[in-house]
């Protein structure tokens, strides 16, 4: 590294570089010690000298810092400087790296307007139902709404007793088997031929993969159903909702073709009498 007594054309000092580059003096000495940005010269009293090449380095350093990431990541994703090709491959590495943050800042916009929608209709402040939310938020399920009519005993299986994988597993099923029963109802599949047994079967599995078996979850689960099926039908006739309506009425008429023709009564519910077993 040349040493010059002067500060030569070309050449800015190192409180030069950070106010041209919003930065500070003491973020660019540790960038130094880290060689992660090393001056291009020093003075004959030691001061650090940077050129323009540097402060262009300097923009990679401060792109990638205020999109999160770490030093040894950013240590890793430095492009050299010495071609035109270069300058351009650093500026689509990082035009690419801000599209990704700005979808996920624009997601997290939209969850927490979701959650806000959901705190305010709850009317009660419940940590616990807003942290369950938020998680279904983030696993992408479109039935994060209906969280808030979950009672306590379903909310505490659905926080526990459900991994984070598993509940994955299960709102992909529940999106595509719903997505079947809407195709089956339209091309007018029977719930009560073959396929709508086969189909009852497997989201019947899908059920008690959920409730873990426990069947006292049941009644909550069908209240919930219950309330998610009459604001479909308030929320208009848009295509979603049609699909969607449609899809519930194939599944419970394919369920209780599959219950019947199994002989069993998973509500508790004695179908003559009309009463709870």
């Amino acid at each position: 590294m040349e040493k010059y007594r002067a500060i030569p054309a070309g050449y800015m000092t190192v409180g030069e570089l950070a106010k041209k580059m919003g930065t500070t003096v003491r973020a660019l000495q540790y960038y130094d010690r880290e060689n992660l940005l090393k001056p291009s010269a020093l003075s004959e009293g030691g001061r650090r000298l940077y050129t323009d090449k540097d402060m262009i380095n300097l923009h990679q350093i401060l792109s990638l810092k205020s999109l999160g990431f770490s030093l040894e990541d950013i240590r890793g994703r430095l492009i050299s400087l010495d071609t035109p090709e270069d300058v351009a491959n650093a500026l689509t590495g990082q035009a690419a790296d801000i599209e990704k943050q700005i979808r996920v800042l624009s997601e997290t916009l939209e969850d927490i307007g979701a959650l806000r929608q959901e705190v305010l209709q709850m009317q009660t402040v419940d940590f616990k139902r807003y942290a369950a939310i938020i998680t279904n938020l983030r696993m992408k399920n479109e039935q994060y709404h209906l969280i808030k009519y979950l009672d306590d005993k379903m909310l505490e299986h659905c926080s526990s007793a459900i991994g984070r994988e598993s509940a994955a597993e299960i709102i992909e099923a529940y999106k595509r088997l719903s997505r079947q029963a809407a195709e089956y109802r339209a091309s007018g599949v029977r719930p009560d031929s073959e396929k709508g047994i086969k189909f009852a079967e497997e989201f019947w599995s899908m059920i008690e993969k959920f409730t873990g078996g426990d069947e006292s979850l049941l009644p909550n689960l069908i209240e919930v159903e219950s309330l998610a099926e009459a604001k479909q039908a308030k929320g208009g006739g848009d295509s979603d909702s049609q699909n969607r309506a449609a899809a519930n009425l194939f599944i419970g008429s394919s369920l209780d073709a599959y219950f019947k023709m199994r002989g069993i009564d998973p509500f508790g519910i004695n179908s003559e009498k009309g009463e709870k077993k």
